[in-house]
């Protein structure tokens, strides 16, 4: 076993794989950016190298840095995690030339799955089964567009170079495949620095089905699969394992298939054969076709870990060290069902746009294990991907777990930035979702009763108000004497344009009545929990400054407001486009005196590893550009402005 290795990157997957490290008495190193200096892996490590600024291109994607950090602190193995550098097959022989171990594939393993249409020709060699399509080198557009012609829409535009959604594009007829073709190469291009793509046919109800595979370069296992089909642009949202409905004839069937994927590159190390399969009639053992390898460890193995009591990041070390398979095929079982939720900072009510902020209060079910890489107080970074932990959730059966995966989420609170955790509450409870009945397309057909903003219901507002008013604390502030009534005060507090008001009429120190839109509510507090009219409230408020946040089935964010000050009507800013976020002005498609129509494209803002189209709100002339490409701006700045055309 190694005595120390290095960590070649950042978030909760540094965290994850230090702790399996500390476990097992190996030493580590992390590395860090200017933006991560006082996060939460820098501060896990037992050593720490400063390797570069912010922009990933200029610390985490700089691999001479990170094997210099390596070496002069005296670590054996770098392991990559997933991201960045971690399926870059020039990396991991740099690491294997410099004389470090690559806690990985081989360069060669991964250089032979990195480019799609490689891969799936590699694939059908090794008589694993392909979707239907071009993999062809021939990238004229023409040639594509027949070719697209001949697979038969829908098709699948796919960067050859491509994961996480980028450079993919679907195309449902001719007429709109010249746009997204030219869409996906510019999107391939700036991500991997390669603009080739393949044609596929577009599964009609497609489920996203992986198999975890393992290799020590001599045999290879499978850990069972894992049902990846929740997702919003390509991107996974909420993962399981098993898959729902899975038989054990189609397990049979696709297990055999990853396990020779994997054998057919000698691989070693932890990776994922992914396959779509189409479940339009249920799974049937002939349905399904490789999709791609991702070879290195995934976001979502903790629920494969959960349901065989694996720890993957302990096998990668162990297999890298020299080791054999801990365990053969027939001592690798299945236990429990397990789900994983994705909670990121990001505003699903507005197009899933993602957002900074400083997390002034973030807390964890204990129902739950909570994988993380920030703590309360940390700032989420333009910078990175602004995930802040993933939830996963093991019971003995399905339905058991799904239920505790919406307790968890019930049970989790963050404040100080926007979040998709409604979003995910929702999701648990969608009633397709809960019989099992997913695919791709769940999300997307169901998005606006997932988004839509949960009402705010009274007792949310109470509590927010007293929690406002001082009462949380102990002693109570309002338990004094007085001859004549009981003590009383307005409450006032804000959410959004609302403005909420009540008169609080306390009757001792932990009990009173709130007027509220026009009704009288009893209020009472025992062990820290206030009970309404007799009936006690699972909300729970966290004050901070002057905002209020109250978490349960739902989050809701109150301002706290002065009674005294008179609020400023705010203006009509409609014909101003600001930025949602922080960002690099990619393009700019319109000039002062230009007369556009709604939806037309203004501009392209690059901001946490994603490109958003900013359009036109109304129809309009464009009064003034006040930014140009490759200007870098702060949320809420104005980019371009309308006017009424004359």
């Amino acid at each position: 076993m190694f005595e120390k290795i290095l960590i070649a990157n950042r978030g909760e997957i540094a965290c994850r794989i230090i702790e399996t490290a500390h476990r097992l008495g190996v030493r580590t190193v992390a590395v860090y950016s200017d933006a991560d200096a006082n996060a939460r892996h820098v501060e896990m490590a037992g050593e720490a190298v400063h390797i570069g600024r912010a922009p990933a291109a200029e610390s985490y994607l700089n691999g001479v840095a990170i094997i210099t950090a390596a070496k002069e602190t005296g670590a054996e193995g770098i392991h990559p995690g997933y991201g960045f550098l971690s399926e870059n097959p020039d990396f991991a022989d740099d690491v294997a030339a410099a004389g470090l171990t690559f806690i990985g594939p081989t360069g060669a393993s991964i250089r032979a799955m990195g480019l799609k249409d490689a891969a799936k020709k590699l694939m059908e060699k090794a008589g694993v089964p392909v979707v239907p399509g071009y993999l062809g080198e021939n990238q004229d557009p023409d040639h594509l567009k027949a070719e697209a012609a001949k697979v038969g829409y829908p098709v699948l535009i796919k960067a050859v170079a491509g994961g996480g959604g980028k450079g993919m594009r679907r195309v449902d007829a001719a007429q709109g495949f010249d746009n997204a073709l030219k869409s996906a190469q510019s999107e391939a291009q700036k991500a991997f620095g390669n603009d080739a793509v393949l044609v596929e046919k577009y599964i009609e109800k497609p489920r996203h089905i992986e198999f975890q595979i393992f290799g020590d370069g001599k045999d290879v296992v499978h850990l069972f699969e894992r049902d990846c089909s929740l997702q919003r642009r390509h991107q996974k949202v909420i993962e399981e394992a098993p898959a729902p409905s899975m038989t054990a004839e189609m397990r049979e069937a696709m297990a055999s298939a990853a396990v020779n994927a994997a054998r057919a590159i000698n691989y070693r190390s932890a990776g994922t054969i992914e396959f779509i399969v189409d479940a339009s009639n249920g799974l049937r053992p002939s349905w399904f076709w490789f999709m791609e390898m991702n070879t290195r460890l995934q976001v979502e193995h903790p629920v494969t870990e959960a349901i065989t009591g694996i720890d993957l990041v302990e096998w990668q070390l162990r297999v890298a060290a020299g080791e054999s398979l801990p365990k053969s095929q027939d001592q690798i079982t299945l236990n429990g069902h397990a789900f994983e939720a994705r909670l990121y900072s990001e505003d699903a009510e507005n197009g899933f746009l993602p957002v900074t902020g400083n997390l002034t209060h973030l807390q964890f079910s204990d129902l739950a294990r909570n994988d993380t890489g920030v703590r309360e107080g940390d700032v989420i970074s333009p910078h990175y991907d602004p995930m802040i932990a993933k939830i996963t959730v093991h019971s003995s059966s399905r339905e058991l777990a799904l239920s505790q995966l919406s307790a968890a989420l019930d049970g989790t609170g963050v404040a100080g930035t926007v979040t998709n955790l409604a979003f995910l509450q929702n999701l648990s409870r969608n009633k397709d979702f809960r019989a099992g009945n997913v695919d791709t397309g769940l999300i997307e057909r169901n998005v606006k009763a997932l988004t839509v903003p949960k009402p705010t219901p009274n007792a949310a507002i109470l509590i927010a108000m007293l929690s406002a008013s001082g009462l949380d604390e102990q002693p109570a502030q309002h338990a004094g004497f007085t001859l004549w009534q009981p003590l009383s005060q307005t409450l006032t507090i804000g959410k959004g344009e609302q403005i909420f008001s009540a008169k609080l009429m306390m009757q001792g120190a932990d009990r009173g009545v709130i007027n509220f839109d026009g009704q009288d509510y009893q209020i009472s507090r025992t062990n820290g929990a206030w009970t309404i009219n007799n009936r006690k409230s699972n909300l729970r408020a966290v004050r901070m400054a002057n905002t209020v946040s109250v978490f349960g089935n739902g989050a809701w964010h109150f301002e706290m407001v002065d009674p005294l000050k008179i609020s400023q009507t705010k203006g009509d800013v409609s014909d101003v486009i600001v930025a949602p976020m922080p960002g690099l002005v990619r393009a700019v498609f319109v000039k002062v005196g230009q007369k556009v129509t709604m939806g037309d494209p203004l501009a392209v803002l690059e901001a946490m590893k994603m490109e958003h189209t900013l359009t036109a709100p109304r129809n309009g002339m464009i009064a003034e550009v006040l930014v140009k490409a490759d200007d870098q701006v702060q949320a809420g700045a104005a980019l371009v402005r309308l006017e009424e055309p004359e």
